[in-house]
C-alpha cells in the first residue's frame, strides 16, 4: 500500500491548508478509513473552527504528529513544509485508494496522489509532490521535489520534471522530455521539446515565455 499512512500511535495527521485541495486530501483520508478525531487541519485564516468534523488549528499551535501540505503553489508548499518540520513534525504521504500506483513506484515523503490518478512503473515522485485527480504519470518518469501535476494532466514515459514545476489541467508533456525548475505548463498545453527553467509554457505546441518575477 502506497499511502504511507501509519497507525494512530504515530500521532494525528495534519493537513496543512483548509481550502479546496485540503478538503480533497481529507476525502482521501476518509476513504482510507481515517476518523476525524485522528486528523487536524492547519490554516492561518480558518482556525478555531471545524471542516467536516475536523478541527482547524493555527500552525503555531501544532506540536507533534505527521503532516502533509495540501497547497498547490510549490513555493508556498515548500515554505510550509519546512516550517512544520522545524516544529518536529514528520511528513507523510496520502494516496487515495482509487488511485493506481505501480508496485515499484517510489513516493517521497509528503506526496499527495488523488482519486483516479495513475502512477506507472519505475516512477519516482520527490518529496511534497502532488498528482491530482485523473492525472497520469508515465513509466520511468521522475518528478523532483514539490512538483504539481494538476487534474487531467498527462506526463508521458521517461519524463523529468525538475523541482517546483507545475503542469496545468489537461496539459501534456511528451515522452522523454525534461522541464526545468519552476516552469509552469499552462492548462491544455502540449510540451513537445525540452524546456528550460523559470518559463511559462502555453499553447499547442507549447511556446516558452520567461516567467515574471513577482
Amino acid at each position: 500500500m502506497h499511502s504511507r499512512i501509519a497507525n494512530s500511535s504515530a500521532g494525528p495527521i495534519h493537513v496543512v491548508g483548509a481550502g479546496g485541495l485540503g478538503r480533497e486530501a481529507l476525502d482521501a483520508l476518509f476513504a482510507l478509513r481515517m476518523k476525524p478525531d485522528d486528523l487536524v487541519l492547519v490554516d492561518d485564516y480558518l482556525c478555531d473552527g471545524e471542516v467536516h468534523g475536523v478541527r482547524v488549528l493555527r500552525p503555531q499551535d501544532v506540536s507533534r504528529g505527521r503532516f502533509v501540505v495540501a497547497v498547490a503553489d510549490p513555493s508556498v508548499r515548500r515554505r510550509l513544509a519546512e516550517r512544520l518540520q522545524h516544529r518536529g513534525l514528520t511528513a507523510t504521504s496520502i494516496v487515495h485508494p482509487r488511485a493506481t500506483v505501480a508496485h515499484d513506484a517510489i513516493l517521497g515523503s509528503g506526496c499527495i496522489v488523488l482519486a483516479n490518478a495513475f502512477v506507472s512503473c519505475g516512477t519516482r515522485l520527490g518529496p511534497h509532490s502532488q498528482v491530482q485527480y485523473n492525472a497520469t504519470i508515465g513509466h520511468d518518469s521522475v518528478l523532483q521535489e514539490c512538483v504539481t501535476v494538476l487534474p487531467g494532466a498527462n506526463i508521458a514515459g521517461n519524463v523529468s520534471l525538475l523541482q517546483d514545476v507545475t503542469v496545468g489541467s489537461n496539459a501534456c508533456v511528451l515522452q522523454g522530455l525534461r522541464v526545468g525548475a519552476r516552469t509552469f505548463v499552462g492548462a491544455g498545453a502540449v510540451v513537445t521539446k525540452d524546456q528550460p527553467g523559470d518559463r511559462v509554457l502555453v499553447g499547442v505546441p507549447a511556446r516558452s515565455h520567461q516567467a515574471s518575477v513577482v
